[in-house]
Formats: C-alpha cells, sequence, structure tokens
C-alpha cells in the first residue's frame, strides 16, 4: 500500500511541475495571457510542498521523482500537446518507472 500511495504522490507532483512550467511556454511561446503566471507559481509552489511530504531522504526522494517525471511527461506529450508517443518514448519511460521503482522500494539495512 504505501508503494501505491507513493507513487500516487509522485504523479501528482509530476502533473503539479509540468503545469506549473507549461503555462509559462504558453505564455512565452504561444502568446497566451500573462495571468498564465499565477496559476504557474501556485502550480510550482505545490510541486514543492508535495515533494516534502515523502518520508525518503530528499536526495532519493528527488532521485526517484525523475523517473515518475519522465513517465507523466510523455503521457503529457499524448494528451496535451497531441503528439502519440514512439516505441521508444514508451519504451524509455518504462525504463525510468523501473529506476524509481528500484531507488524507492528497495529493502534498505539502516
Amino acid at each position: 500500500m504505501l508503494e501505491l500511495k507513493t507513487l500516487f504522490l509522485f504523479l501528482i507532483t509530476a502533473v503539479a511541475e509540468i503545469l506549473g512550467c507549461y503555462l509559462p511556454y504558453l505564455w512565452l511561446k504561444e502568446e497566451k495571457s500573462v495571468w498564465l503566471l499565477l496559476p504557474a507559481v501556485t502550480s510550482l509552489a505545490l510541486f514543492a510542498w508535495l515533494l516534502s511530504l515523502h518520508p525518503a531522504a530528499a536526495g532519493r526522494v528527488y532521485a526517484a521523482y525523475g523517473g515518475v517525471y519522465i513517465f507523466v511527461a510523455i503521457i503529457w506529450l499524448w494528451l496535451v500537446d497531441g503528439i502519440r508517443p514512439t516505441t521508444w518514448d514508451v519504451v524509455g519511460s518504462i525504463v525510468a518507472l523501473v529506476g524509481m521503482a528500484i531507488i524507492m522500494f528497495a529493502p534498505r539495512h539502516v
């Protein structure tokens, strides 16, 4: 159960980070409203707070989170950008998730 909670927390953390970066992208590259920066800042603050909820050491959390971020970014590519991921995108995402699982869930001798 701890594994599912950790994975869910990483998933919503990744969405918060990607959204926090995507909104300024829309403003800078797509000439959307500067007001998008307000929810972007909120989203990035949420991202930082969500990362702090993990009980593991910060460095381990950041390293493992990177794997989930890769996975969510590829899903974002598909659902938001409308670009179907290639087989290599999917394989790379799976490799990243396996790396996350090894880092977060491997037995530890304290």
